[in-house]
């Protein structure tokens, strides 16, 4: 056997390790929550190895003792900074977001006039808020009851996990969307 050959482990081993590289970087891009089909389109991987692999980014960031993290919210996942550094975080991030500005002006109608019927919703901001509410309900940021024929939307508790707040200068509480 050739010296300079390498085994079928070490072959392995190297794929694995170029695997995570490749799933590092399209978490680190992404910056919001992908499912796992978009995952799958992403890295060219199949489910079984994205699983294994999202495993072992979560360790190895536990393990280093990291800041960052990858989080899971209803089988879909994302890197994160930790929420002990989203203090370091809302100083810099200058107004990027993973929602769009309707889908965060929706948002503000759902916690402002909270509980809130969806059909008054849908007649306020139109049939695209049935995206937006979805999108909300997979992030769990909201809570949905059936009330009649329609549903009943309030904020969750995870609404303010997501979100952090400060103290401002009037003394109340001001959202900071960190770069979640």
């Amino acid at each position: 056997m050739n010296p300079t050959s390498r085994t079928l482990e070490e072959i392995d081993e190297a794929r694995e390790k170029e695997d995570l590289k490749k799933l590092e970087a399209v978490f680190f891009v992404a910056a919001r929550f992908l499912n796992m089909q978009e995952l799958i389109s992403l890295t060219d991987l199949n489910p079984i190895i994205l699983e294994e692999l999202i495993e072992k980014l979560q360790d190895k960031y536990e393990r280093e003792d990291s800041a960052i993290e990858i989080i899971e919210k209803n089988k879909m996942w994302k890197m994160d900074v930790k929420p002990a550094y989203h203090n370091i975080i809302n100083k810099l991030a200058g107004g990027k977001s993973e929602f769009s500005k309707a889908e965060q002006e929706t948002l503000a109608i759902i916690a402002y006039k909270q509980p809130i019927k969806q059909s008054v919703i849908i007649k306020i901001r139109g049939n695209k808020a049935y995206d937006h509410i979805k999108k909300f309900e997979d992030l769990e940021l909201i809570k949905k009851k059936r009330v009649g024929h329609t549903h009943e939307l309030s904020i969750s508790d995870d609404f303010y996990d997501y979100f952090t707040f400060q103290e401002n200068s009037s003394g109340g509480n001001a959202p900071q969307e960190s770069l979640k």
